[in-house]
């Protein structure tokens, strides 16, 4: 895990590597410094030699100087090391992220991608920065100084050791235990996350039905489960804290106490040696106060990393073949016993068996009631999902063995959900061909019975448009969506009850359009309107995940049961129940 994931250091691999050379040169420095002490205090001081005090007192400077170049450095590096590092994880997670299916999205949710993306990239950035700088000079100060101390005197310095050692115990232990704790704590920020989406992207039917309390209810019982979790993480983590403290000062008054004694009694020691032990001992415990935090910075990373790591080796459902075809020959569309669940383990799948034969060029209709699967049966051309049984094909090909991007692009899909971004509404249309012209954007919308009201905002084709599209009404997202999907000239062009909020005589002038201007595109409609299907050439009537018939409107009319009373209803000639089913498609 940790291997793949110090593979987007990349182009900072420079930086990262100088970190611990400039870090190990200011602990050289700080460790020269106790030495100078000792020989300005036996030397110097205690015997009034001045020319030994400015001797040694400008060497102190020096390595001070040097100790300091080396630290500026050290953070400096650190930091442009640890920030590259966070930004190609987050390139490499979004990129990734744009490879996924629709079933590798579900097993994430929006919100626990979001929360992979921030907080828990942020936490493995500052872990790295603290790995490289004091994960390389914590030891380092402790091997060197240990190494000094025992030179000076091993009974002194042996406490030195006790002490690392009982530290050691300690710091494993925790990372067991709150290890478990942490990952918790990030479920618990997916769940956050996923209500603020939800609120801000619902924001106008919270408001409208008035459940403000309601929401900061359910965002309240979010941050109480962090704020439970991250307390429970942090109260084991702050015995950390007091327990070294109690470790360094039992460290200082044994060095103190059995010091004097060599000095005064046994004559073994000098003045000069107990001040540099006494150096040295902060050196040692400020290291291992160090230890400690890179201790608690990679017990709360631990999991996060885990997490990141999920995403960059979760492969995508939806993989090329080993030869793929990178060019589709037309627009028939073939349905042969497809099977397909969004749940494997469910007793019945969503389509059950579907067969089906579309020509290139045909208009196809598709109707039936909410949850009879409209739509999962169209998802299916484009592999946003891909069959459990049977096939899909497309221009005669399984859609399976062409380039997935090839197939994509030759298929125009205008979802339910329609959905523009932030700017222009040129730039949104230009989503369907980056490459454009005016004059093609212009016959776009002109098609999708848009450019009338486009030419009514003052800046035209320039008007911005609001994220989501909340600036603009929904018909008139409807068409701007229809517009953009036009723009990729496909083969195949799917209207997903995409006009349910344009108006029966604009609908009319939409489908009107298709007809004369994109005569050989395959044009499949979801809707629940007779009135959207009716002229269709054919029209499928889907009901609980299988095709109850398939047949022009008018044999539908003379045979089949639920299309005569999805008619009956809408046109007011009799009492017929179209959403009988219930559910969602």
């Amino acid at each position: 895990m940790l291997k793949r994931l110090l593979k987007e250091v990349k182009e900072y691999k420079l930086p990262a590597f100088l970190t611990p050379v400039f870090m190990i040169l200011e602990v050289a420095m700080e460790m020269f410094i106790p030495l100078l002490i000792a020989d300005l205090v036996d030397k110097g001081i205690q015997v009034g030699n001045m020319k030994e005090i400015y001797i040694i007192g400008s060497q102190m400077i020096v390595c001070a100087v040097i100790g300091l170049f080396g630290g500026v450095m050290g953070g400096v590096l650190g930091s442009k090391a640890s920030a590259g590092f966070a930004k190609n994880l987050r390139k490499k997670m979004f990129e990734r992220i744009q490879t996924f299916s629709f079933e590798n999205i579900d097993k994430f949710s929006t919100a626990g991608l979001v929360t992979r993306l921030t907080t828990d990239v942020t936490n493995v950035q500052n872990a790295f920065i603290m790995v490289l700088r004091m994960g390389f000079r914590a030891p380092v100060t402790v091997i060197v100084a240990m190494i000094l101390s025992f030179r000076i005197n091993a009974r002194l310095a042996s406490i030195f050791l006790v002490a690392m050692l009982i530290i050691l115990v300690i710091m494993v232990f925790m990372m067991t235990k709150t290890r478990t704790l942490f990952e918790t704590l990030m479920k618990k920020y997916d769940d956050l996350n996923g209500s603020v989406q939800e609120n801000v992207t619902g924001i106008r039917v919270v408001k409208a039905y008035v459940r403000e309390a309601f929401e900061k209810t359910k965002f309240l019982k979010g941050s109480q489960g962090i704020y439970e979790a991250a307390t429970t993480a942090e109260k084991m983590l702050a015995f950390v804290s007091p327990i070294m403290n109690f470790i360094v000062y039992t460290c200082i008054i044994l060095i103190s106490w059995i010091g004097a004694h060599l000095i005064v009694v046994d004559q073994t020691l000098s003045t000069g040696q107990l001040v540099s032990l006494f150096s040295y001992c902060m050196n040692i415990l400020m290291s291992l106060m160090f230890f400690a935090m890179i201790f608690v910075m990679i017990t709360m990373s631990v999991a996060s990393m885990r997490r990141i790591y999920e995403v960059l080796e979760e492969e995508s459902t939806i993989q090329n073949g080993e030869n793929p075809i990178y060019e589709v020959k037309d627009g028939s569309v073939e349905f042969k016993d497809v099977v397909f669940g969004y749940n494997k383990t469910a007793e019945r799948p969503v389509l059950d068996h579907i067969n089906v034969k579309v020509k290139s060029g045909e208009t196809i209709g598709v109707i039936g009631g909410t949850g009879s699967a409209k739509s999962t049966l169209v998802a299916m051309i484009s592999r946003l999902y891909d069959v459990d049984q049977g096939q899909v094909l497309v221009g005669g090909i399984d859609v399976k063995d062409y380039d997935v991007e090839t197939i994509r692009n030759e298929v125009s899909v205008v979802l339910q959900n329609n959905v523009l971004f932030a700017g222009t509404i040129a730039e949104n249309l230009r989503w369907g061909d980056k490459n454009a012209t005016d004059e093609q954007i212009a016959r776009a919308a002109r098609l999708a019975c848009a450019e009338e009201f486009i030419e009514k905002f003052p800046d035209g084709y320039n008007t911005h448009i609001e994220q989501g599209g909340t600036n603009v009404s929904g018909g008139q997202r409807q068409r701007l969506c229809i517009a953009r999907a036009l723009l990729k000239k496909p083969k195949i062009l799917i209207l997903d009850d995409s006009t349910s909020a344009v108006d029966t005589a604009t609908d009319a002038k939409i489908r009107k359009a298709f007809r004369e201007e994109i005569p050989s595109t395959t044009k499949f409609i979801i809707a629940q309107r007779v009135s959207s299907v009716m002229d269709a050439d054919r029209i499928i009537v889907m009901d609980d995940g299988k095709i109850d018939d398939f047949g022009t409107h008018e044999e539908l009319l003379e045979r089949n049961t639920i299309y005569k009373e999805v008619y009956a209803q809408q046109t007011g000639q009799g009492n017929g129940d179209f959403d009988q089913k219930g559910g969602e498609d």
